[in-house]
């Protein structure tokens, strides 16, 4: 089929839960993705940070076509390797004890979230069941995940919610102080705020929460869908602030492209969840499984490093162009706040042009693959020029 008939059967055959723009993808290899019309696009969009590695990986796509060949699925009831060795490997390189496989963002979240209401309830007693979360986060579009998320544009249409969510304004100290009670038994925040704007919380807020979090014996759950994995120039962006969480979600970017996330749990909490308290059919999935453990073992202080540097110099090309005003985030994590234009224009033209780029809120997000060469990121950075113009 060519672009304009797999577009006419989308819009016939697929439920219209997307904005799509305007491109075929048909391959990639590395940051550069090729349209099923033959025009080469270069990507600084990961898939919305999934695509650690970029497109077609060498190292991953022989890692997962390798366990395809062994064994492709046999359910949580089993024992399966790829699984162990991802939880050995984070757990050795965070410090904490456990993991949970679940196949999402989302997923990964809905775990934390009845870990922390029944580590409450048993601890605390039967009504400690409350969590604040931050204005403007994003958790997921799950009911719970939906209302952990402090933004009223992702809760129309969706009532009933459900209830034990609290929301403070982020960086907002005396706020939070104020609203923890003897029910509240958790505290969960992203370290960038990613949807809300691509928007960095104050290390002293996150300090005061961890504070809290010790004194009034609750939880400090941080949400790493889409900071975590290296994506911050650290294998988790919770590294910068100087904290040591119980829970930490993660997703996106370790499966390399396939489905998988979970949570790393401290030895406060990792025995909470007991066998028939929470589960997955397909979570830790070998083939997804053997995938990240193809993006942990690549990504080691050199490759951070990398990451680091590659950061620094897109901000201060960016900083070059007129248009921008400023740039936000951590990594290869970037928001950028563009003078003179909308950020979906902005999205829209630079596609036109070749580039592949997001939004958050008022701001254009990038999100390049943390394999991204420089000339991939000069040739990126002269097309948002163009688009700019």
């Amino acid at each position: 089929m060519n672009s304009s008939e797999i577009k006419k059967l989308d819009k016939e055959k697929i439920v219209s839960t997307y904005s799509r723009y305007d491109l075929v993808a048909d391959s990639g290899k590395g940051a550069c993705c090729i349209s099923a019309d033959g025009r080469k696009y270069i990507d600084f969009t990961a898939g919305i940070g999934v695509n650690s590695l970029g497109f077609c990986d060498d190292g991953w796509v022989e890692a997962v076509t390798s366990q395809l060949k062994k064994l492709q699925h046999v359910s949580n009831l089993f024992y399966t390797q790829p699984q162990v060795e991802v939880a050995d490997i984070l757990t050795a390189r965070t410090g904490m004890k456990k993991v949970f496989f679940g196949n999402s963002g989302a997923e990964a979240n809905e775990a934390a979230i009845k870990t922390a209401r029944k580590y409450g309830t048993v601890n605390k007693g039967e009504n400690a069941n409350k969590i604040i979360t931050l204005n403007n986060s994003f958790h997921g579009r799950t009911m719970a995940t939906i209302t952990a998320t402090g933004q009223a544009d992702y809760h129309k249409f969706f009532t009933p919610f459900l209830g034990g969510f609290d929301y403070c304004d982020a960086n907002d100290i005396k706020q939070l102080e104020s609203m923890v009670s003897s029910d509240t038994c958790a505290i969960m925040m992203e370290m960038i705020q990613g949807e809300g704007g691509v928007l960095n919380l104050d290390e002293a807020f996150v300090k005061a929460a961890e504070k809290l979090c010790r004194e009034k014996d609750m939880l400090f759950i941080i949400d790493e869908v889409q900071t975590g994995i290296g994506r911050s120039g650290k294998l988790f962006a919770y590294e910068y602030f100087g904290v040591k969480p119980d829970i930490v979600t993660f997703a996106k970017g370790i499966g390399g492209g396939l489905p998988i996330g979970g949570a790393v749990f401290s030895e406060k909490c990792c025995d909470v969840l007991e066998p028939g308290n929470h589960g997955t059919t397909y979570g830790g999935n070998p083939v997804a499984c053997a995938g990240a453990l193809e993006v942990l073992k690549r990504i080691d202080d050199d490759f951070l490093e990398k990451v680091a540097e590659k950061s620094q110099y897109i901000r201060e090309k960016l900083m070059e162009l007129p248009q921008v005003k400023s740039v936000s985030g951590m990594g290869l994590m970037l928001g950028v706040e563009i003078e003179g234009k909308e950020a979906g224009q902005v999205v829209k033209d630079a596609l036109k042009e070749g580039l592949m780029i997001l939004t958050a809120k008022d701001k254009v997000r990038m999100l390049p693959p943390l394999t991204i060469t420089y000339d991939e990121i000069n040739e990126g950075i002269k097309i948002l020029k163009k688009a700019l113009a």
